[in-house]
């Protein structure tokens, strides 16, 4: 159940015949120009800055803690908090602001971003032979970002709900459990899509961000000596005078930049100026703000270390407080759960993964989409996160890996980018990236220190996705390449079948086949069971291609072979998701005729054995049969109408 029977195949990514952008930011806007620059920047308020607009939550909290040994109850030195606040601030200004918001932000595909986005272009750059150290990395970048995506919702619920305890402390033994049925039920409504509450996210947001900067002013004046960490001197002094915990305190601070990914992930819904505008002018400052008041806060009254976030709110305003910080972190989750969604289905159209149900939960936005599986395992890793855990401080050990493991992997590809691709210098290249790479690796190596108090587990999840995309990508190689043996030339069958003619019968079949050249399994079992041949007859071959999306007019191509016996190219980017039915209806304009109801679409369906001479491990390639196993109805994925298809089985052994 491979791409190789279903007729899905990746284009070359050395092949520019799909409308490929240069790499240098000028790719098309996707319509974005048809909303206002500002409904733009505000809908990227709701669904991009979530999980960094909450990190306020706990980021500068437990850096101090790491700082001071974990202690809750230690004398906080004020040149701790400024070194700290220095650190935080200069962090968001390098890794937030230079690197995403300014430099890979132009490393768009089609105006699309993300991790896979820089894999294509890498792979295009590298050329076919060399594209497998893109891709190994991207399989990398893209494990550790589902460990970020199922640490993200159960962090920022819980260190949301655990305001509670500070409104009304006799709520303190159920906090786990109101944790638990607000995420049970965000991933519920996941099947709805965000449709009908996207439209609330942003101006959610908005007052989020507002009242991050207003508490963050309202309190900055209790002590003005805050305003010392905007210069990065204190930063570096911190690490000369506390060298003991340096590495500590910056796997901390790296939560104030969790979410910097989804800049770059999400540019393809909103667009490079709109996020940029949004970030610049709205989330950063209000960030810093926030960052200062609570710096200011601690250093005027030391006993507020244990919560300085929810300490900001006046009396009296805490309770609701709490409620909107907790509806900013379920939008900060469907945030990173939606990401996965989409990271899920650009996996599956490169072949990184076998087939999934993919459901469209909009008419309107084709990037909305839910993926029941990949939700349902979600949902059970978080829950297993929080009752864990059992506290967000405690998680907060698990989070930094999976983010900066996802960052230096970025820069890794944005480097093969920027020489390969875009044609700098090798001076001028490593100019650019070597500072960005330094800071990533820094962080990430500091927060290796929490690979034994829960770090491990963005680290096993990684590695155990990475294995399952390595495994489905290689399995269907060999499997093709087995196939390849046994495999009768399709322009032969065709000159055999017009010397001695079958009996034949009305209406259209359809192949579908990952080989044009080659004639298909189903076509050559329909001959032999059945030995009949249709008045016409479709050999369609649905490829992958390495840009998001495909324009209409490239859609599909249509070849002659005989008057009975037609090549159909069907192309599709790794964002869209395949429609068989509607893509050859679109051939009606190139003069072929096509009626559904006077078609038949045969498919193959292999049956797959393990063999010890397969190339594989015995254990990988029972995996790789599993997979196939759970691999959704090709029917179903290429959206066929199932009282039309005809499958075809056949055994083989990898």
């Amino acid at each position: 159940m491979g791409h190789e029977q279903t007729g899905l195949s990746t284009v070359r990514p050395e092949d520019s015949r799909f409308g490929l952008d240069d790499g240098n930011g000028t790719a098309g806007s996707h319509g974005h120009g048809k909303q206002g620059f500002a409904a733009l920047a505000l809908g990227a308020l709701g669904v991009v800055y979530g999980d960094i607009g909450t990190s306020p939550l706990y980021a500068l909290r437990e850096t101090i803690l790491a700082a001071t040994g974990g202690v809750e109850n230690a004398t906080v030195p004020p040149t701790v908090v400024i070194g700290v606040l220095s650190l935080i601030l200069w962090s968001l200004v390098v890794v937030v602001t230079l690197k995403y918001v300014v430099l890979l932000m132009r490393a768009d595909n089609n105006g699309e971003g993300g991790i896979l986005t820089l894999v294509a272009l890498a792979q295009r750059a590298l050329g076919r032979n060399r594209s497998r150290i893109a891709l190994l990395l991207g399989m990398i970048g893209a494990g550790l970002f589902y460990g970020d995506t199922v640490i993200t919702p159960a962090i920022s619920v819980l260190s949301a709900v655990e305001g509670l305890k500070l409104a009304t402390p006799v709520l303190d033994d159920y906090i786990l459990w109101i944790a638990t049925v607000i995420l049970i039920g965000l991933f519920v409504v996941q099947s709805h899509g965000t449709q009908k509450v996207a439209a609330f996210f942003g101006p959610i947001m908005l007052l989020w961000f507002l009242m991050l900067a207003g508490l963050g002013i309202y309190h900055i004046a209790d002590d003005l000596s805050v305003f010392r960490s905007i210069n990065p001197y204190y930063a570096l002094l911190f690490f000369h005078d506390h060298a003991g915990v340096s590495l500590a305190v910056l796997g901390s601070v790296c939560l104030a930049v969790t979410g910097a990914e989804a800049l770059y992930g999400d540019m393809g819904h909103f667009g490079r100026g709109p996020i940029r505008g949004a970030w610049l002018y709205v989330v950063f400052p209000a960030l810093w703000l926030n960052y200062l008041g609570q710096g200011a806060l601690i250093l005027s009254d030391p006993t507020a270390i244990d919560n300085p976030f929810y300490k900001l709110a006046p009396q009296g305003f805490l309770l609701p407080f709490v409620i909107i910080a907790t509806v900013a972190t379920i939008i900060a989750s469907q945030a990173v759960i939606t990401g996965a969604f989409s990271l899920t289905r650009q996996a599956i159209q490169l072949g990184l993964l076998p087939r999934m149900d993919i459901r469209h939960t909009s008419e309107q936005t084709s990037g909305q989409i839910y993926v029941p599986r990949v939700n349902l395992m979600l949902l059970v890793v978080v829950l297993i996160l929080v009752w864990s855990f059992r506290s967000s401080s405690s998680l907060s050990h698990a989070y930094g890996i999976s983010v900066f493991g996802t960052m230096v992997v970025s820069s890794l590809l944005a480097a093969i980018v920027i020489r390969r691709h875009w044609g700098w210098s090798l001076m001028a290249t490593t100019a650019i990236i070597l500072p960005f790479l330094l800071v990533d690796v820094a962080f990430f190596s500091a927060n290796m220190l929490k690979l034994f108090h829960g770090g491990y587990v963005p680290v096993l999840l990684a590695m155990a996705l990475t294995l399952v995309m390595w495994t489905w990508m290689r399995g269907t190689k060999i499997l093709f390449d087995k196939t390849r043996k046994t495999d009768v030339p399709l322009l032969e069958l065709v000159a055999m079948l017009s010397k001695s003619p079958p009996a034949r019968v009305k209406g259209m079949a359809v192949f579908l086949t990952s080989d044009p050249e080659t004639a298909p399994a189903s076509l050559l079992h329909n001959l032999k069971h059945n030995k009949v041949l249709h008045e016409r007859n479709v050999i369609l071959t649905v490829r992958s291609a390495d840009t998001p999306r495909v324009a209409e007019e490239e859609r599909v191509r249509l070849s002659r072979i005989t008057d009975d016996f037609w090549r159909v190219d069907m192309v599709y980017g790794y964002m869209e998701s395949p429609n068989v039915p509607k893509g050859l209806a679109m051939l009606r304009k190139q003069g072929f005729k096509f009626d559904i109801m006077s078609t038949s679409f045969f498919l193959s369906r292999r049956s797959i054995k393990p063999s010890p001479q397969s190339g594989m491990p015995i254990w990988q390639d029972n995996l790789f049969i599993s997979l196939t196993k759970s691999a959704t109805d090709a029917t179903n994925f290429f959206q066929i109408p199932t009282g039309r298809v005809v499958e075809v089985g056949t055994q083989v052994t990898v």
